[in-house]
């Protein structure tokens, strides 16, 4: 077997470079063993990341036992929960690169055989995939795991009941001791924010993807399964390095199609609509935004997880976790081989016995169509994203007055202002992946809309994103964005906007030739930036394209 890393220890002229990593405490035995580079994202500040040294340690023992030894490196991790609201966001989704080009940067420079990919939470996860597809060297992922939910007067809290506790106080629903209650238990541990949202949900789809080992994404942070699926882990990456198995020898564009499929009977996060296709891109495999809408026709939605249903990522786990969904969806996927060296059919054999209650059949799903859906109108020519898995029936179609903000600092003042009406649509823009810069996520102004009552009866429209724990009319990834000239930019206050999901259209009522009045008087506003924001708002692309960076 030839080894990437011979080109660092091989031969006389490469004393020096084994001089270095004996330093590090690597043997002359070592020498002829695959070197294997773990990525860990670990850090303090991100709950989802607090066990990933503990893994680590779980990973290393499998890598040594197999007969390889492994080399342990960080890369940067942001906690979009920590970073919401404020200047910070702006950072979340531009991470995603960073952490690609910094996985990319060690493996080369130190020649690794193999990678694990040892991570959890949003941009984190696409992140790692990303490089481990650009690199295209036997690679394994492990996500961290999610966090465990307590109960606080009968109701299972989440992080979402966090930021809706805010709207509630405002709108006389909850007390001050109430609120602190809450804000005490709605994380109570380390571990993936608790429901559906993107973290949880891009550790589904790598399951279904085939880069993970069946059940690690369900596996929560503090279980004894989390760290033997960890040695595990470290175990298989030998065999893959062995038998020369990489993510594009493995992964196809069916790979792909099933795990926008499995997206959808999930119900998951919408920012998926930005990771996949920016994974297949550096796998060099064509992913657009309108595949996420014809899977969508076509795909029940079966699982009705926190922030659009009652259950808890515990209550996936327990009903089956994903190989339960795909033992329940099988009939629609490809079948394909994973790093477990299983097909999707023999993951799914050894499903056991599926909780319907959580994982419903494909006859009797919670809702006929996928849980995400894209829309196009006048509004957005190229597309947006909504997670109709939760939207309530009465908001299925929607007209209403729009309401015109430029930023999500001037939509707050409102919204919690007391200024906003039932049948209103909020609009905000230039908070796109160009305009902003980053593309920031709009958990603040949902959460309050939700909080306040007006969830139900009230739309939101951003080139934004929106958080995973995001439930209500809320539309984001409005593309063309403000900054490029889109529709969205046009807009003036009390503009009627027509939503209706089961037509997957998106208007505002103008005749062509007001639009183009207003469009011969637009400029673009202007923002003094730097650093790498500067750079990532040059480079980015649209979003319907994932948000690669050209």
């Amino acid at each position: 077997m030839t080894m990437r890393s011979e080109n660092v220890k091989v031969g006389l002229d490469r004393a020096a470079n084994r001089a270095l990593l004996k330093a590090t405490g690597v043997t002359d035995n070592d020498m002829d063993k695959p070197f294997i580079g773990i990525a860990n994202s670990w850090n303090n500040i991100v709950p989802g990341h607090l066990n990933l040294r503990e893994l680590a340690e779980f990973v290393k023992a499998g890598i040594y036992s197999a007969g390889g030894v492994p080399f342990e490196f960080g890369t940067i991790g942001i906690c979009d929960g920590i970073a919401m609201g404020h200047v910070g966001m702006r950072y979340s989704l531009p991470s995603r690169e960073i952490i690609t080009d910094s996985v990319e940067a060690m493996v080369q420079a130190h020649q690794f055989d193999g990678i694990v990919l040892l991570c959890g939470c949003d941009k984190i996860i696409p992140g790692m995939l990303m490089a481990a597809m650009r690199l295209d060297i036997p690679a394994i992922m492990v996500t961290g795991g999610p966090m465990l939910s307590e109960s606080y007067k009968g109701e299972r809290l989440t992080i979402g009941s966090a930021f809706e506790a805010a709207g509630k106080v405002k709108a006389g629903k909850m007390s001050m001791d109430e609120f602190r209650c809450v804000e005490d238990m709605a994380a109570p541990g380390c571990g993936s924010c608790q429901g559906l949202y993107t973290a949880n949900t891009m550790s589904c789809l790598t399951e279904a993807l085939g880069l993970s080992l069946p059940g690690c994404a369900t596996a929560h942070a503090v279980s004894a399964l989390k760290r033997r699926i960890a040695r595990l882990s470290g175990e298989r990456i030998m065999e893959l390095v062995r038998k020369d198995i990489k993510p594009n020898g493995l992964i196809t564009r069916e790979s792909f199609m099933n795990a926008i499929k499995v997206d959808m009977m999930i119900g998951g996060s919408t920012n998926t609509a930005l990771h996949l296709p920016a994974i297949a891109h550096d796998a060099g495999v064509d992913i657009k935004l309108d595949d996420f809408g014809g899977i969508s026709d076509e795909v029940p939605h079966i699982c009705s997880i926190a922030p659009s249903g009652p259950h808890t990522m515990k209550d996936l786990d327990e009903a089956g976790g994903m190989p339960g969904v795909i033992k329940q969806g099988l009939k629609l996927l490809s079948d394909e081989m994973t790093v477990s060296g299983l097909r999707l059919s023999e993951i799914a054999e050894g499903a056991g016995e599926v909780d319907e209650c959580v994982i419903r059949s494909l006859d009797k799903p919670v809702h006929a169509g996928g849980g995400i859906a894209v829309l196009k109108g006048n509004l957005a020519p190229d597309g947006c994203v909504v997670k109709t898995a939760a939207v309530v029936e009465s908001m299925q179609t929607h007209e209403g007055h729009a309401r015109v903000y430029d930023s999500e600092d001037a939509a707050m003042k409102v919204i919690l202002g007391g200024n906003i009406r039932e049948g209103d649509v909020i609009i905000i823009r230039y908070e796109g992946l160009k305009g902003a810069p980053g593309m920031p996520e709009m958990l603040n102004p949902t959460a309050s809309i939700s909080g306040l009552g007006l969830g139900d009866s009230v739309a939101l429209i951003t080139d934004g994103r929106f958080s995973g724990a995001t439930r209500g009319l809320c539309i984001g990834h409005v593309s063309p964005e403000a900054a490029d000239g889109g529709m969205i930019a046009l807009l003036q206050e009390g503009d009627i906007i027509s939503i209706s999901l089961p037509d997957r259209s998106i208007n505002v009522k103008l005749s062509g030739e007001e639009i183009e009045k207003r469009r011969s008087k637009w400029k673009k506003p202007e923002k003094e930036l730097k650093g790498y924001l500067a750079r990532y708002s040059r480079m980015v692309s649209s979003a319907d394209r994932g948000g690669v960076l050209e």
